[in-house]
């Protein structure tokens, strides 16, 4: 459509001789020449088969062609709109992120410091049999300050490039937003000429074409090539790098905290079957009968887990691929029959190709793009710390710290009941490898 009408300007650009004879007003337009000229122009023999129109005609072609390039540019504008918005929304996200992750970073240091610290008490008391070993002793101690240190610079490492990463993702959203302000801006300004020229009688817009093609044809042109050059820019955001990049990954401690977790059928809600196994479960269309039972949920799809912790470090593992709309979590047993009751959730939700992530509480977005397969979930009761781990891409998804517990707490697992039709959601409990729960670690392999 741009192409057709640059090419109508850059023909009627070239003036021939033929234009300083035709003194009469001009009255016919010829779409072969792109020229206006006087009714004595079809005389000559070279332009008898020429296709001609009446000015008055030309004019409303015109008009069509100026419409539609301002239809193309107003679509155009939405567009470069919209992005902006997005633009503007994801620097907020980022923010948020990278305070997130900078917070679950740190998390991670302590609860891997802590874990060596412990790890090395138990081999330092495995070594009272050998007290008069001075040099085994000092050796012991040596390894311990050297992974200590290694640690400390390997979290330090991490959170630099993830400051590196947030400063470098910064500047190209601001980049991106200051190009899409000046691209809105151009956007505007011709939308506003070309509506002037659309919203203008015949008789005017026709004075105005003339003008333009036959004195100063290098005008019209140039507005041209302005909106045909709005319509060709490219309107994409910004390429950032992930921060998620930046996380550290499973301990492998935690894989040897890791234990077999079976689901208590008394507390399943009556739309969730259990298997026989009590590791996994699914949503069936309509509600079962079932005994009361005074720790059976009633608000949601949710079933708790048999085992209850007052103390210690527990670690377990879901298998969430089959399940569309998911929440994981640790709370007291009384209290996690009710909505509000005192808990610590973590939720999936698939929106079109798209999944969410929430953490509670409070309700907080987590900046989790890609559905995830296997989720972890580990407590330590003494330190109020609950965390949650994408098992598959070895990386922490959340960290709650310095929570404070009191009485018995339980592992929490939904589904979300759908709203008409089947529902084939469904999650099972993954059991702990054995050479996990068998094998020794050293610190350095296990923590480092």
């Amino acid at each position: 459509m741009s192409k057709r009408l640059r090419s109508q300007l850059e023909q009627a650009s070239t003036e021939d001789a033929c234009s300083e004879i035709h003194l009469e007003p001009p009255q016919l337009f010829c779409d072969e020449n792109q020229i206006t000229r006087c009714d004595k122009y079809l005389l000559y023999q070279e332009h008898r088969n020429h296709v001609v129109y009446r000015v008055q005609e030309a004019a409303e072609n015109y008009r069509k062609l100026f419409q539609e390039i301002l239809n193309s540019l107003k679509e155009k504008l939405e567009v470069a709109k919209s992005i902006l918005a997005d633009e503007q929304e994801r620097v907020v996200l980022m923010q948020e992120e990278e305070q997130n992750l900078k917070e679950v970073i740190e998390s991670e240091y302590r609860l891997r410091f802590r874990l060596m610290m412990e790890e090395n008490e138990v081999n330092f008391q495995s070594l009272q049999g050998y007290i008069f070993n001075l040099n085994l002793r000092e050796a012991s101690q040596n390894q311990l300050i050297e992974f200590v240190a290694k640690l400390k610079e390997k979290f330090q490492e991490i959170l630099q490039r993830l400051d590196d990463l947030g400063r470098e993702n910064m500047n190209k959203l601001k980049e991106s937003e200051v190009r899409l302000s000046e691209q809105i801006c151009s956007l505007q300004k011709m939308i506003a000429e070309l509506e002037k020229k659309c919203g203008q009688s015949a008789s005017v817009l026709l004075q105005v074409i003339i003008v333009s093609l036959f004195f100063a044809p290098q005008n019209a042109r140039y507005a041209l090539e302005r909106s045909e050059s709005l319509l060709l820019q490219c309107l994409e955001p910004a390429r950032i790098t992930d921060l998620s990049l930046c996380q550290t990954g499973i301990s492998k401690m935690l894989k040897v905290l890791q234990r077999p977790i079976t689901l208590d059928p008394k507390t399943a809600h009556p739309c969730l079957i259990v298997s026989e196994d009590l590791r996994s479960i699914r949503l069936r269309n309509i509600q079962q009968e079932v005994p009361g039972h005074p720790e059976r949920l009633d608000f949601s799809a949710t079933v708790l887990g048999v085992e209850s912790f007052t103390s210690g470090r527990h670690y377990w593992e879901v298998d969430v691929e089959k399940a569309t709309q998911w929440q994981l979590g640790i709370g007291r047993g009384s209290a996690s029959r009710h909505a509000s009751g005192d808990k610590v959730l973590l939720t999936g939700s698939m929106m079109g190709t798209d999944f969410t992530f929430w953490a509670f509480p409070p309700l907080k977005r987590v900046s989790l793009r890609e559905q995830m397969h296997r989720v972890g979930v580990f407590l330590d009761y003494e330190y109020g710390q609950i965390a949650f781990y994408d098992v598959t891409r070895q990386s922490l998804i959340y960290n709650f710290s310095y929570l404070t517990f009191h009485g018995a707490l339980k592992p929490i697992f939904s589904l979300c009941i759908s709203r008409g039709g089947t529902n084939p959601d469904s999650l099972s409990i993954c059991l702990p490898h054995v050479s996990s729960c068998t094998g020794t670690l050293s610190p350095q392999s296990s923590l480092v």
